[in-house]
């Protein structure tokens, strides 16, 4: 795993030594608007940083790749993150801190993240998943490229009533 740079962004590959900075990011409260929680301490955002540093499931069947966004020479502002599940397969997920959207940020540093699925772990199809009303994340998916799956796409994943699928 690597780092990615765009125009305006460095994505560090995510170590618990990061933890300290991003439970302040984090711990934004527009962040968990639709859901989730912030991480409940520091200790254990570091725990759950550790752990992610394997970057596999145990199983050895995912591989897990986390990148922490930080403005080129400035502070962290978020992360991305995929699940590569084999047969090119990959689901994203992605959080900035509220101060820094409608930038184009998340944009930018999700669409590093695609390209470096694409070219570096063979991913040909990545999907999304989010809550219905969340329309920060569905418009950020469409600029993207993706769009809601078809029913026969979404029966293969676990979604819960209110969420939507999104695939390119």
């Amino acid at each position: 795993m690597r780092e990615l740079h765009t125009a305006r962004l460095t994505l560090e590959p995510q170590l618990a030594i990061h933890a300290d900075e991003m439970f302040a990011v984090l711990s934004d409260p527009a962040i968990y608007e639709f859901e989730n929680a912030p991480p409940a301490s520091v200790d254990t955002l570091r725990a759950r940083y550790r752990a992610l540093e394997s970057r596999r499931s145990a199983d050895g069947g995912e591989s897990w790749l986390n990148w922490i966004v930080r403005l080129c020479g400035g502070p962290a502002i978020g992360y991305v993150q995929a699940t590569v599940l084999g047969a090119g397969r990959a689901l994203i997920a992605y959080e900035l801190h509220s101060a820094h959207w409608r930038r184009g940020y998340g944009t930018e540093a999700v669409s590093a993240m695609i390209d470096e699925l694409r070219n570096s772990y063979g991913v040909t199809t990545i999907a999304a998943i989010f809550k219905r009303a969340n329309y920060r994340s569905r418009g950020l998916l469409e600029r993207l490229g993706l769009r809601a799956a078809s029913a026969a796409t979404t029966a293969g994943y676990a979604l819960e009533p209110d969420e939507d699928l999104y695939v390119m």
